[in-house]
């Protein structure tokens, strides 16, 4: 069932990051996020940050744009500031960072884990930097705290399962079924229940869109041919034809129109290729009768003219 849901989203795209990949549907996912008013400086921050999809990565929910809706994101709290006499004169930190999983848009903390890191540099901003580094990311603590938020998420898409698809089918019947089809498709597999339920759902509302789709189009191409049944507007309203989906319902009117708008544009160019000749061979009759004319002259003149014509030392080689 996974492969059709991903074959659904190859059909048609909604507005998202570049990187979000087909794979990532059917999983539970958690986007890095750390807020813009925080007090860590920006070098520190892209650290922090490339440390926490690191974590998420290495225990596979590493994150994308594709559900921005749960995340993993870091609170750090320097604990003692030491200056270690040099030279070079360094500072040492202690911190400790606690480590937040949890729901985006509800704003509620799924699980959450202190760990303590220290690091060493020549000023506060490299010193908070190498502790960064050295956040494990396979430390049992952190390991632990991931599989809570987990679990967590799982009962999310549990309890909530009724309301997502109810959700679903209130945006199919304002005909937004991409976004529709969308939220559907982001219910993990590991919730078993929901998931089956979901993508029996996208088949339906995915052959619904499809459906509304193909009404949609033919009707405008009966429209474009009820306007002007020439070669330029066929072309036209084919090439709006031609993108409908074969498996939609009405794909045999489709086709049929097709050919019957084929079948007219070959009589309309076979009648305008017989035209085109009649003209030609107009034409060059009334160039051959031209000709005539000119010779007629030409015969005229030549009769009236003295037969003095002298042939003076003609040399052939």
């Amino acid at each position: 069932m996974k492969k059709i849901i991903l074959l659904f989203f190859i059909a048609f795209q909604f507005n998202g990051n570049a990187q979000v990949k087909l794979d990532d549907f059917g999983r539970i996912v958690l986007n890095t996020y750390l807020p813009d008013n925080n007090s860590i400086p920006a070098e520190a921050k892209k650290a922090l940050e490339t440390k926490l999809s690191q974590i998420t990565s290495n225990n596979g929910m590493g994150g994308s744009s594709v559900n921005p809706r749960f995340i993993i994101t870091a609170v750090l709290n320097v604990t003692t500031k030491d200056i270690v006499p040099g030279p070079p004169q360094m500072i040492a930190q202690n911190i400790e960072v606690t480590l937040f999983v949890g729901d985006a848009i509800t704003n509620t903390a799924f699980s959450n884990t202190i760990v303590s890191i220290k690091g060493v540099g020549t000023n506060e901003n490299k010193a908070l930097i190498d502790a960064i580094k050295n956040i494990d990311p396979k430390n049992t603590d952190i390991t632990a705290f991931l599989e809570e938020g987990k679990n967590k998420i799982i009962n999310y898409y549990t309890t909530q399962c009724d309301f997502i698809i109810k959700d679903a089918e209130t945006l199919a019947k304002q005909e937004k079924y991409d976004e529709a089809i969308y939220n559907l498709a982001l219910v993990p597999e590991v919730c078993k229940d929901c998931y089956f339920k979901t993508s029996d759902i996208i088949a339906t509302l995915f052959q619904q869109k499809i459906d509304t789709d193909c009404k949609a189009k033919l009707s405008k191409a009966k429209m474009l041919w009820s306007g002007q049944q020439n070669i330029k507007q066929a072309e036209e309203l084919i090439a709006v034809i031609s993108d409908i989906n074969p498996n939609a319902a009405c794909y045999t009117a489709a086709a049929n129109f097709t050919k019957e708008i084929n079948a007219k544009i070959k009589a309309d160019e076979k009648a305008r290729l017989e035209l085109a000749l009649k003209k030609y061979n107009d034409k060059m009759e009334l160039e051959k009768q031209q000709i005539n004319a000119y010779k007629e002259i030409a015969v005229e003149y030549a009769k009236n003219q003295p037969k003095t014509i002298t042939y003076n030392n003609i040399i052939w080689r």
